[in-house]
């Protein structure tokens, strides 16, 4: 079975459909909580009647969790993103509320590190910049989100990925893990994540490698940091039980290239083995009407108390209010402060 499956998965990636995959190379909570406001298609629980999407394309991410859309973004545009990342990692544009963050390596090093983007492993939280909130609310990207979220849609968890070269500790891997372990809402099958190249990428500067079908499964599994000898760096936990034999993709990319996947889809990165930076950036989309739940006791509390952690200790100061408040009240506070509005009807959130 799993041979057939990486079967059909390569030949779905080397086809060329209208809007599709053409050329791509290959080389536990429950997960209810909130019901979708969105009329689900009887044929397909993972996508929506009406988008952009062909048939096979939602068969193929209903059986898959994930869907390459190939040239979806411009390179002009994504020029523009990465120039104004490196503005941001010198120091010439401030963005409120972002969140720069830097290997553990470099961290441990204790090292004088140069102000610009060669330190820097990731931005996180760019909401409320004009610049790189440009990607999150492109057109391009929505018209295939509405498929996945409908036609009201937020996003959150904005990043811009700067994946270093490896310093020979292995840090610069992502461990295989699930989005919705540190996302506290509800329905998840009308949450995704859309992530596009914005350059070449592939297995030997760290591209995505996924579990395909993973998705299906429908439970968020325990997860927590892996006990690599390089270290791993802050929030980049991983799934602790899994089955290593499980076959998986490696999703090699050109510069424009998207994936939109599942919250659920098992999915990490391995190693920059190269001397440059491979660069993405992504945001997670969902229904704005969604439901917070509170993640008290499940195996998604681990994640948001760092998260919040983090938060107190970097920007808000042990003594703030947050450091008092239940789980429920800082998943709303956190999603409400991070999330954006970028396509129909206002911020319906329920809690």
């Amino acid at each position: 079975m799993a041979a057939l499956r990486l079967t059909t998965i390569a030949r779905h990636l080397a086809a060329s459909p209208e809007g599709s995959q053409g050329g791509l190379k290959v080389t536990a909570v429950p997960t209810s909580g909130g019901l979708s406001s969105v009329p689900a298609s009887q044929d397909f629980r993972y996508t929506l009647d009406g988008g952009v999407l062909t048939h096979d394309q939602r068969k193929f991410y209903e059986e898959n969790g994930f869907l390459v859309i190939k040239d979806l973004i411009s390179h002009d545009k994504i020029d523009v993103y990465r120039q104004h990342f490196e503005d941001i990692c010198r120091g010439d544009v401030t963005v409120p509320g972002l969140t720069i963050m830097k290997d553990i390596s470099l961290v441990k090093s204790k090292a004088k590190v140069p102000k610009d983007s060669t330190s820097v492993t990731k931005i996180q939280g760019f909401q409320d910049d004009p610049v790189l909130m440009g990607y999150c609310a492109d057109p391009k990207v929505l018209q295939y989100v509405e498929s996945f979220s409908g036609p009201n849609i937020s996003v959150v968890h904005t990043m811009l990925i700067n994946k270093p070269p490896d310093p020979g500790s292995k840090s610069s891997r992502h461990p295989l893990h699930q989005d919705m372990y540190y996302f506290p809402w509800r329905p998840i099958d009308r949450v995704v994540c859309a992530w596009t190249a914005m350059e070449h990428v592939d297995r030997s500067n760290g591209c995505l490698v996924v579990l395909p079908g993973s998705h299906r499964e429908g439970t968020i599994k325990e997860h927590g940091y892996p006990q690599w000898e390089g270290g791993v760096n802050f929030l980049y936990h991983g799934i602790l039980d899994f089955d290593e034999k499980s076959p998986r993709v490696h999703l090699e990319m050109e510069k424009g290239d998207t994936v939109f996947f599942h919250p659920l889809l098992i999915h990490g990165s391995g190693m920059n083995r190269t001397q440059g930076f491979r660069k993405a950036i992504s945001g997670h989309y969902y229904q704005t009407d969604s439901t917070i739940i509170d993640v008290t006791g499940t195996v998604q509390e681990k994640g948001q108390k760092e998260t919040v952690e983090m938060l107190l200790k970097t920007k808000l100061g042990k003594d703030h209010p947050f450091s008092k408040m239940s789980q429920k009240e800082l998943a709303t506070i956190i999603t409400k402060g991070r999330s954006r509005v970028v396509r129909g009807k206002p911020d319906g959130l329920q809690y």
